[in-house]
């Protein structure tokens, strides 16, 4: 992994990926991607070479991929759970359309290719306790079946091709450096604003509802390590399971209130992402990614709560 794409570099991941790889892979020259009105700025911008990267535009990806000679892509773009659910055809467009044009260039000019999954890849029918890395998935959100889909067809390129696809089924994320944009476990990010800044939150899912979580520090490592994880160990590649950590709203808001007891809470629950939220996992199995590429999360509730109220505190200043 020298010469690196990352298609969606200012989101929630990719900002944060793209300035990992930059500091920590040695030799490494890393591409931001960004499409025209979500530009990279400061040291994104600042610390290595941008491209305007739209996965809807094969000719211009590929004159990327020529430009900077390189090896491994990591295909960041999609619209999140609750605003596919709205766009459902923009969706597909991107997260799959997008997908056929990456995979393609990557089989002509021989580059790996990690396209995340996500818990939302299960549906009501999976179990929910312990979800077992091979099990059924149905889900039943536009999100959740493009998911499955680019489970499936990068397993094709892969055995058909010999393509290097590779990817994780991240749970919700928590970051205190961008927000995340129409997801269903948004409201685990959010949260920690409105404490740090003493205003109430107004919760859209509902009390005991049990989501998988991660913070962003482990999802990033576990992007890195699973591209340069030795790949005669992998028995799967599409996608694993990753798991860090489980709870419901009232366990993350009382584990808050341990270090700011103001925090105020109230629920309207938004049926569209409760919906989805029921159809989720409560917990997923993650030994196949232990066994096959040493996995292991550093962050519980604990760790991620102290660390996320203290990097928000001096994000906004706040003593």
């Amino acid at each position: 992994m020298k010469n690196v794409l990352v298609i969606g570099s200012t989101g929630q991941i990719g900002s944060e990926l793209t300035m990992k790889i930059r500091r920590e892979i040695a030799g490494s020259q890393v591409v931001a991607g960004y499409i025209p009105g979500a530009e990279p700025k400061g040291i994104l911008l600042e610390s290595g070479p941008a491209e305007i990267a739209d996965v809807r535009d094969a000719q211009g990806l590929a004159a990327i991929v020529d430009k900077y000679k390189i090896d491994t892509i990591y295909n960041l773009a999609a619209l999140l759970s609750a605003v596919a659910e709205r766009k459902p055809l923009l969706a597909w467009d991107i997260q799959m359309n997008g997908l056929i044009n990456i995979l393609e260039i990557a089989r002509e000019k021989g580059c790996a290719v990690f396209t995340p999954s996500s818990i939302g890849s299960f549906g009501p029918e999976t179990p929910h306790v312990g979800t077992p890395q091979d099990t059924i998935q149905r889900p039943r959100s536009m999100y959740g079946v493009t998911k499955v889909a680019t489970e499936l067809l990068s397993d094709y390129y892969f055995h058909k091709y010999g393509v290097d696809t590779r990817s994780v089924r991240f749970p919700g994320l928590i970051s205190n450096v961008t927000l995340p944009g129409g997801g269903t476990t948004d409201y685990a990010v959010e949260v920690y604003y409105s404490a740090v800044k003493g205003e109430e939150f107004v919760c859209p899912i509902g009390p005991g509802t049990y989501m998988d979580m991660m913070y962003m520090p482990d999802a990033l490592k576990a992007a890195i390590d699973i591209m340069i994880a030795d790949p005669t160990r992998l028995i799967h590649r599409n996608s694993f399971n990753i798991a860090s950590m489980s709870f419901e709203p009232e366990q993350l808001f009382a584990k808050i209130r341990e270090y700011i007891p103001s925090l105020k809470v109230r629920y309207e629950v938004d049926p569209v992402r409760q919906a989805i939220a029921n159809s989720w996992p409560d917990s997923m199995d993650d030994s196949c990614a232990r066994a096959e590429w040493d996995w292991k999360p550093s962050f519980d509730m604990d760790s991620m709560t102290r660390d996320m109220i203290d990097a928000l505190r001096k994000k906004f200043a706040i003593s």
